[in-house]
């Protein structure tokens, strides 16, 4: 996930890596008979390659390819087709000419479909960028959170659609490349696409979905997007969360461009972002496997999962529009933040622990002073858009 749109380094030395061999393994009695459910123990390994030190944070050769080729694997051992011209799995990003007048690979995007049983010219993609920051010396960026949760996510939710009885549209996977540098995958790809863009129908992303914002006590995913595209709404409103999985929606002005989801909005194609937020690990050497919470993984992949079927099945698609409509609920969402913050923070000083400055305890503090009189009125109308856009990003910037 962007923070900023800076270029990194691509800083890097590392040894050859060994991936695990035994995910998707057929079971008795038929090929990847399609379970009930996704698992902590199915994301679990995913994770745990993808952010190991063998990859070296997934910056630069050889570790971001041996990424790319563990998800193409997986793509083919499913039995996904390739997405590409010319029967490939890699789109490959060019970068400048070298000395011998060659153009350097700089990057490639990894990508399967799935044929759609009745409406196969109109796709649903799902997609979760593969990329980190690299390594700088002897420190490497395991980016485990950002974003190999949503990697074992896009490969597990494949692999289900894969074993079972394929829904009316299309599905195409894709795990996005350089990302961490100004969205430039999915940028290529929305510049060099597949099929005509007209024909996806739906573009769903993830990123950062397996800690929580701020580590604060919340088992919340935050869905974006929802707000421009007539029927969003109610495809999120009809799909149930698994047990323990709160889902939030917020309108994406309240973020910016985050993620990927960005080249498509820009086009005008309806999009849903899912994200938990940030975390002190966040673009740290500590984004760690360890610290990955791995049930909430496998809670918000099924939730995507589920999204995923009931967009593919649908009698009608989603419409854009450029007059988004924003609820109350968003305020209540950011309101609820702003307690939690405080509510901590009076825990950190009653036990003499490190807690917010007394310029960030102020600002949250009028924060949630200036949401609560909003909630307290009942509604919330387009001249308060701007003050609560103005009053998420203080708080991300003050708090996280």
């Amino acid at each position: 996930m962007k923070r900023y749109f800076v270029v990194w380094p691509l800083l890097l030395c590392c040894r050859q890596a060994t991936a695990p061999d035994n995910l998707f393994s057929a079971e008795p009695g038929g090929t990847n008979s399609r379970p009930a459910e996704i698992t902590p123990a199915d994301v679990r390994p995913h994770i745990e390659y993808l952010a190991s030190r063998a990859l070296q944070g997934r910056g630069a050769r050889p570790g971001k390819l041996l990424a790319a080729e563990y998800i193409r694997n997986k793509f083919e051992q499913i039995g996904l087709r390739p997405l590409f011209f010319g029967g490939g799995f890699y789109q490959s990003i060019p970068g400048p000419r070298v000395k011998s007048g060659e153009m350097e690979e700089l990057g490639r995007n990894v990508g399967g479909w799935l044929p759609g049983s009745d409406l196969q010219q109109e796709f649903i993609i799902l997609s979760a960028h593969y990329d980190h920051l690299g390594a700088e010396g002897n420190i490497y960026y395991p980016g485990a959170d950002d974003n190999a949760s949503s990697v074992a996510m896009l490969l597990e939710v494949a692999r289900q659609f894969a074993a079972g009885k394929p829904p009316r549209r299309s599905l195409a996977f894709v795990s996005f490349d350089l990302e961490e540098r100004l969205l430039w995958g999915s940028r290529w790809f929305v510049a060099h696409p597949p099929w005509p863009l007209p024909q996806v129908k739906l573009f769903i992303t993830a990123d950062l979905i397996g800690r929580s914002l701020g580590n604060l006590p919340l088992s919340t995913i935050f869905v974006m997007g929802s707000e421009q595209a007539l029927g969003l709404k109610d495809l999120i409103e009809r799909t149930p969360a698994p047990p323990g999985l709160h889902v939030a929606r917020l309108g994406v002005d309240l973020v910016g461009t985050r993620s990927d989801y960005g080249p498509f909005r820009s086009e005008k194609i309806p999009f849903l972002f899912f994200s938990s937020g940030e975390h002190p690990d966040y673009h740290t050497p500590d984004d760690t496997a360890e610290r990955i919470d791995f049930p909430q993984v496998a809670r918000v992949s099924n939730l995507i999962r589920q999204v995923c079927a009931q967009a593919a099945d649908a009698d009608s698609t989603p419409r854009w529009t450029d007059a988004p409509e924003h609820e109350i609920d968003e305020v209540r969402t950011i309101h609820h933040i702003t307690e939690l913050l405080l509510a901590r923070d009076d825990a950190d000083k009653a036990a003499r622990r490190p807690g917010l400055s007394n310029l960030q305890r102020f600002t949250v503090s009028n924060i949630k002073t200036q949401l609560g009189r909003t909630l307290e009125r009942g509604t919330i109308t387009a001249a308060d858009r701007p003050s609560l856009v103005r009053s998420a990003q203080l708080l991300l910037l003050t708090a996280f």
